[in-house]
């Protein structure tokens, strides 16, 4: 099955700082990219990975010390208590969209082709981008569209949709772009259709909340001088890895304790993120959005 070119990899995996017999997790399985260069790096170690999608658990790695399980990442801490493994060496996460996902059309990610408005990453899940459209009121797609898609204009957004799903149920991704094609920017057709799937997107599939329970988890599994590597895709989820990273929090806030000592549970291995190289970007287009941010656990 074709799945996307692993993105930031040899800076991913040195970022972890593999030791043979170390124990890790790839909570974004995939194509499963990361997970082979990880199991190529470790002897006698551990690799467990995570992922919902049920497409990508048909690239499952035979090898000895592999271990794919079908779960969202948030249930990562409950896994682990549940098989008596107490604490990792490492995390990895590659977070958003992979390429497969885009080009199945019938997914609805993509805004490339016509197909359902479903965006689930876990198809087993009850919730769909269709059924945000046609359910939510004006005000929570509102919302949504200004939150999760950044979009100036999402009120005037969110009453053409509103109003159209009185009408008619909202089916498919050429249905929705229709509805909402006088309302993109001269020129920016593409970076306008791509915000509003962005922000059903992060809806149905609550990508934010999701991400902030696997920061605080990452926290309470990873040992002391444990690495934790995360590779985003937009500036929402960026600013969560960095704040909680820098801060402790995800607000951005400067706490101290008692002792105006910093309250934050890592040390940032870099001030600024990683990007692609030019090359990288130039081999592979949809890395160029990547921001990659390395941490130790204190």
């Amino acid at each position: 099955m074709a799945y996307h070119k692993p993105v930031l990899l040899d800076e991913s995996i040195e970022g972890l700082n593999l030791r043979e017999d170390g124990v890790y997790v790839d909570v974004t399985f995939g194509g499963g990219g990361h997970s082979q260069e990880i199991l190529r790096r470790i002897k006698t170690g551990k690799l467990i990975a995570f992922d919902k999608d049920s497409d990508a658990i048909e690239n499952k790695i035979n090898n000895k010390n592999f271990q794919l399980v079908g779960l969202d990442f948030r249930n990562i801490e409950k896994w682990f208590f549940d098989t008596g493994i107490k604490s990792c060496d490492g995390i990895l996460a590659d977070l958003g969209v992979s390429s497969h996902q885009f080009d199945v059309p019938e997914r609805g990610f993509s805004t490339r082709f016509d197909g359902d408005l479903d965006m689930r990453m876990d198809t087993q899940s009850n919730l769909t981008a269709g059924i945000v459209l046609n359910t939510y009121t004006e005000k929570d797609l509102s919302r949504i569209l200004y939150e999760y898609g950044e979009l100036r204009n999402a009120n005037g957004i969110a009453k053409l949709i509103n109003r159209k799903s009185k009408i008619e149920t909202i089916n498919t991704t050429a249905q929705l772009k229709s509805i909402i094609r006088h309302c993109t920017p001269r020129n920016k057709e593409n970076q306008f259709f791509a915000k509003v799937f962005q922000a059903l997107r992060i809806e149905v599939n609550s990508e934010l909340d999701a991400l902030k329970e696997l920061l605080v988890q990452s926290a309470n599994l990873l040992v002391k001088g444990g690495r934790l590597v995360v590779i985003s895709y937009h500036s929402l989820e960026d600013r969560l890895v960095k704040n909680f990273i820098d801060k402790g929090n995800f607000q951005g806030l400067s706490e101290t304790d008692l002792y105006g000592n910093p309250n934050r549970l890592f040390q940032p291995l870099s001030r600024k993120p990683i990007t692609p190289t030019d090359q990288e970007i130039a081999n592979n287009n949809r890395s160029r959005s990547a921001k990659l941010r390395i941490a130790e656990r204190l």
